[in-house]
């Protein structure tokens, strides 16, 4: 079985099965070096995990204003979405996912076998060899850390999949989550739509 923390540097990882995880990975240019720098100085002196909390907050805030890269667009966002969705029931299973201009939101459940470490790396190796030959680019694609969060009980997990299903809404990049193309809200609508179902309001 595998050891249920493991850190890599200064974000810890629960690494213990089939827990639901909210996990998050941007881009490696969609926040400037010197800005997260400056983070860093500035939480220095607060408690471990009160700094990593607003680190945090402060990034995604970031990430929702587009102040870095934005490269998930059009077929590399298709990419990222159809290599995700491959081992969708065989190494994990996915609850919801967004693929923003800069960075990626997927909830999931791992299977037993896989450790979340694993599945995150085999996302963003595939995704970034693919995405650099589409865009005819070289260097790093992702950001090498990623965020995740063990998924507490029912409450938790109804408030990771409306902030997963709202984050382009609260970003400015359309009015409602399911008219966002990469994301399972907007899959679950074609699904209803394909199977001739009213679409619920």
């Amino acid at each position: 079985m595998a050891k249920e923390w493991h850190s890599r540097g200064y974000i810890p990882h629960w690494e213990r099965g089939e827990i639901v995880q909210s996990i998050t990975f941007r881009l490696a240019n969609s926040l400037p070096r010197e800005v997260l720098e400056r983070w860093e100085d500035e939480l220095a002196s607060l408690p471990r995990e009160k700094a990593e909390v607003r680190r945090r907050a402060r990034i995604e805030a970031a990430l929702d204003r587009g102040d870095g890269e934005a490269l998930l667009l059009g077929e590399v966002a298709e990419l990222i979405e159809d290599a995700f969705l491959y081992f969708d029931g065989e190494r994990y299973r996915a609850h919801a996912w967004v693929i923003m201009p800069n960075h990626v939101h997927v909830l999931i459940t791992p299977a037993t076998s896989q450790t979340l470490s694993a599945i995150a790396h085999s996302w963003k190796s595939f995704t970034a060899k693919k995405a650099n030959l589409l865009l005819k680019r070289s260097g790093a694609f992702w950001s090498r850390e990623y965020f995740d969060r063990a998924i507490r009980d029912e409450a938790h997990y109804a408030n990771a999949l409306a902030y997963v299903a709202l984050n382009p809404v609260k970003a400015g990049l359309c009015t409602a989550a399911e008219d966002w193309r990469f994301s399972s809200a907007w899959r679950g609508r074609k699904s209803r739509q394909d199977a001739g179902a009213p679409r619920q309001e």
